[in-house]
């Protein structure tokens, strides 16, 4: 017996991006614009997914090379992943409205670029469900897709397709296209000489079960650490770390020098929008794109405190960081091993941020504005 699997979009405003969505289509970036956005890639995207787009350069960030991708992605599955990112992965949203660096404008333009520099016709992605077993899917999956994808999509090799973030942004149409024709410039083959064209509705389906009815959520704006605040337990000891490799601390071993209440500087070097919706307490938001090392340390105590920078998944953005510092004479610095999921996996203590759930509010603002004359 098949499944009837509508997609679960919590995005109450989807249906209205589809005609503002088309009209990115058409849309030609200036040279200004082009070279804006360019700067933006190299600046925000090119740590994990690399500097000529060519994917896994950090954190199973994929191919942005791909054709597949982009005749399928474009423009609104790329728009909702920049803007919004994906809940529990290291991928952060970049929209400003949920405390990214990003305007709606700036993520277009974004968009059109990577269309631009993979010279395919998009694909126009309907919105109708596949409906297929998702029991039988299942089983496929198992056999075919989790050594890449993990065992429940969590992603290993490959994204994390299993998802719920991903997954409610994400049209069956678009899963489906994946799994047919692949993803080229990536291991992930085509597989419509592979499976039947229904147990790739049956994959599909499986898939879209996985969906939990994750809403996108507006976090309720909290105001960094002032300068006078950086230090955390300012007239504590200083902490006595033994470095692995000379550059990492255990989560076990931070946690301990918190709960003695010595005294650090903690630096959050995710994407601002992670920091809003939860982080390690006391910690700063000094994101990875901080390009400018005199802005990143101007505030910055020299007198030796210890810094311990941290990132999500695990270590790439906060080694980023510490390098720099380094280089610019801050010597008792530390990234955390096991990140910011590592750290939460483990059980110890972080700071919530309060979040509205604002579909109606955060999608119609997704969409391209219309240029100015």
């Amino acid at each position: 017996m098949k499944n009837i699997c509508f997609p679960i979009y919590t995005l109450c405003g989807i249906l209205l991006l589809c005609s503002t969505a088309l009209q990115a289509q058409s849309s030609e970036l200036s040279a200004e614009e082009s070279a804006a956005a360019a700067a933006n890639y190299q600046k925000y995207c090119a740590l994990c997914h690399g500097e000529d787009r060519q994917g896994y350069a950090n954190d199973a960030a994929p191919s942005l090379r791909s054709e597949s991708l982009i005749r399928s992605g474009y423009p609104l599955h790329l728009a909702f992943a920049i803007g919004y990112g994906r809940h529990g992965t290291p991928m952060g949203g970049y929209f400003e409205e949920i405390g990214g660096p990003l305007s709606n404008r700036d993520i277009f333009q974004l968009v059109n670029w990577l269309k631009d520099q993979v010279p395919v016709e998009p694909v126009e992605m309907g919105f109708d469900p596949v409906l297929g077993d998702a029991a039988a899917g299942a089983e496929i999956y198992a056999d075919q897709c989790s050594v890449c994808h993990g065992e429940n999509g969590e992603g290993e090799l490959g994204p994390a397709i299993g998802n719920p973030a991903m997954l409610a942004i994400t049209t069956d149409s678009f899963i489906r296209y994946a799994i047919e024709h692949g993803r080229d410039g990536t291991d992930m083959p085509a597989f419509n000489e592979i499976l039947t064209d229904a147990e790739i509705d049956s994959v599909t389906a499986f898939l879209r079960s996985k969906a939990t009815g994750w809403d996108l959520e507006r976090p309720v704006m909290r105001t960094p650490p002032s300068v006078e605040e950086y230090v955390v337990n300012p007239d504590g000891s200083p902490p006595q770390f033994d470095l692995q490799d000379g550059m990492y601390v255990k989560s076990k071993d931070l946690h301990q020098a918190l709960q003695d209440k010595q005294k650090m500087v903690l630096i959050d070097t995710r994407v601002t929008s992670m920091w809003q919706m939860g982080h390690i307490a006391g910690s700063v938001p000094m994101p990875y794109y901080y390009n400018d090392v005199e802005i990143l340390a101007k505030d910055l105590p020299k007198d030796g405190t210890w810094i311990v920078a941290y990132c999500e998944c695990p270590r790439a953005a906060a080694e980023t960081v510490t390098r720099k510092l380094r280089r610019n004479g801050f010597q008792n610095t530390a990234v955390l091993w096991e990140g910011f999921q590592g750290w939460v996996a483990m059980g110890f203590p972080i700071s919530v941020g309060q979040s509205t759930v604002a579909p109606k509010l955060a999608v119609p603002e997704l969409v391209q504005p219309e240029k100015s004359d």
